[in-house]
């Protein structure tokens, strides 16, 4: 039977969503609202520098709520797009486990605490800077991946090879052996020094570190299996450009 186009449920092969969201179009649409409502609110906070009437509306936590709502919507919007078979309401990641919702509030919590207390602590523009410009470079690195190698990506690891599974090395992935990972990484990062938060910047450092050194490890032992020496040169050749993460 022919699948309806706003029928988001995945194949057979893929892990179906976990069912805390509804998987439906309206609840789909209420997310890709809710998201583009708080990107535009952020993004205008961040270009107009802030509310100076109100202490805490800085342009800083603007951009960091726009880029946290944008890269939630471009997950799921790439998905769609590029790798439809495998699209569903989990694509948003916004069910992405408590423990990436417990960073980003204790993230928004050291932010609005240290402003509120010690508001010259958040006063060094160039730092700000340099994270909106890792910020930017992490979604488009990541995003990239996800397009270049289409139905080849997964958000979660694959342990059984499909028929369509091949090995991408071209594009993007010729610099990066997981560039999906090191965008979300320097992305994850770029959005501490945005709010200029030195705790919560070492604490990404040690859980991302930590994250993507044993998810490579698992998911390259998956793909020694599915494409052999084939993927033992191209690890080789190519590094994943996240420190200590061989």
């Amino acid at each position: 039977m022919q699948r309806n186009p706003l029928d988001t449920v995945p194949v057979q092969t893929i892990p179906k969503p976990h069912g805390n969201i509804p998987n439906t179009p309206l609840a789909s649409a209420t997310i890709a609202f809710l998201l583009g409502a708080t990107c535009s609110l952020g993004f205008l906070t961040a270009l107009i520098g802030g509310f100076s009437a109100t202490w805490w509306l800085t342009y800083q936590l603007g951009f960091f709520v726009a880029a946290w709502a944008f890269f939630h919507w471009a997950e799921f919007a790439v998905t769609a797009g590029w790798n439809f078979e495998k699209c569903s309401i989990d694509s948003y990641l916004l069910d992405n486990g408590a423990m990436y919702h417990i960073a980003n509030g204790t993230a928004l919590l050291e932010y609005l605490v240290t402003l509120y207390f010690k508001p010259s602590a958040k006063s060094f523009a160039y730092i700000s800077q340099l994270g909106m410009l890792l910020v930017l470079g992490g979604q488009l690195l990541r995003s990239t991946a996800m397009i270049h190698a289409s139905t080849n990506f997964s958000h979660s690891v694959a342990w059984k090879k499909q028929e369509t599974h091949k090995l991408v090395t071209d594009g993007v992935y010729a610099w990066f052996r997981h560039p999906s990972y090191a965008g979300f990484f320097y992305w994850a990062l770029g959005t501490q020094l945005v709010l200029q938060n030195p705790l919560t910047f070492v604490l990404f450092c040690i859980l991302l570190w930590r994250f993507f050194y044993y998810r490579t490890r698992a998911e390259e032992n998956a793909l020694i299996r599915f494409f052999g020496d084939d993927y033992v040169k191209y690890r080789q050749r190519v590094g994943t450009l996240m420190p200590f993460i061989p």
